[in-house]
């Protein structure tokens, strides 16, 4: 029943998908001579399609529950709204767009020069046949396979002073909210898409579970950042990453009595890589999120798109060349 409607679903998204490319996208492409990117473009259009979907839930689902309970209240949210450009350029395909096409072919390289040398990626499947014959089964594998390189990702994000300067520009928010989940510095999205393609190309990830994976992930990473009081409770929380799970992570000091060296709570969906790898911290109240100053070098704290995509390159440059200083 459930594959059922998920498959209506997917045939429905498809036909509107070749639509908006027939009716809308193709046409001027061939007027300008760029039937070259036609290929692209219907990425492209898929790419817009599914944030359109993810801009609908976040604001009749996720802005209600922050009007409804929220956990701050700010008589000025001047500093929320460089975060909802953010993720409109995000949402809209803009930036996941232009990160597609900086690194789409270089992969296609690699696959195609793996291939011609007798060597095809393996996926999951050949090491669990039984996965074939339960695809929701096989989902959630590359979900949990995923999930736990995206823990690593986030938490050597935290490790790397070069890397922490990029990444400091999420953490910087001090008002965070449902749009905080796309404030990223553009390079550091860069690296994300890198470090995600690596990752299907060495577990297999199959092209149709591609885009259903990348839609959960940032759907809870989405939910996460929400500035609303929400818990799942004492089992919930040590299942998914909550909203109040994730704050801590955002929290503006260190969890106190705690000598967690680069942070807490990096996991993205589950919080069992905390546990396992000793990053888990679970406490009742909700902390005040931010960065302190001075903790990166050319500390964010500006409230411009462009200004704060400075920062991150001067801070990279300084953590790689300036001098030395204590890690965050």
């Amino acid at each position: 029943m459930i594959q059922s409607v998920i498959q209506q679903f997917l045939d429905a998204f498809v036909a509107v998908q070749g639509w908006l490319l027939d009716k809308l996208v193709q046409p001027p492409l061939l007027a300008l001579g760029l039937g070259s990117y036609i290929e692209l473009a219907f990425d492209g259009v898929e790419i817009f399609m599914w944030g359109v979907l993810q801009l609908l839930v976040a604001l009749l689902v996720l802005r209600p529950l922050e009007t409804l309970r929220p956990l701050e209240h700010w008589k000025d949210r001047k500093l929320v709204r460089v975060d909802v450009l953010y993720t409109l350029l995000d949402r809209l395909g803009i930036i996941p767009l232009v990160v597609f096409a900086l690194i789409a072919p270089i992969f296609v390289e690699i696959d195609g020069w793996l291939r011609f040398r007798g060597y095809i990626p393996p996926q999951l499947e050949d090491l669990f046949p039984a996965l074939e014959h339960a695809p929701l089964l096989g989902f959630f594998v590359y979900l949990v396979a995923l999930d736990f390189a995206e823990y690593w990702r986030h938490r050597l994000s935290h490790t790397f002073g070069w890397w922490w300067a990029l990444h400091a520009i999420h953490h910087s928010q001090r008002q965070m909210s449902l749009w905080t989940d796309s404030r990223n510095h553009l390079l550091d999205d860069v690296i994300s898409g890198l470090w995600f393609a690596i990752v299907a190309l060495v577990i297999g990830i199959p092209p149709g579970h591609f885009i259903g994976l990348m839609l959960v992930v940032k759907l809870v990473e989405n939910l996460s950042h929400i500035n609303a009081r929400l818990s799942y409770g004492r089992l919930g929380e040590r299942l998914v990453v909550s909203p109040h799970y994730h704050r801590w992570h955002h929290s503006l000091a260190l969890p106190p009595g705690r000598s967690f060296r680069h942070g807490c709570n990096f996991a993205i969906l589950f919080p069992v890589w905390d546990w396992l790898f000793g990053t888990l911290y679970l406490a009742r109240d909700n902390p005040p999120t931010g960065i302190a100053p001075h903790t990166v070098p050319g500390t964010p704290d500006h409230d411009g798109f462009w200004r704060q995509q400075w920062d991150g390159l001067r801070g990279m440059w300084l953590a790689l060349f300036g001098p030395r200083r204590p890690q965050p």
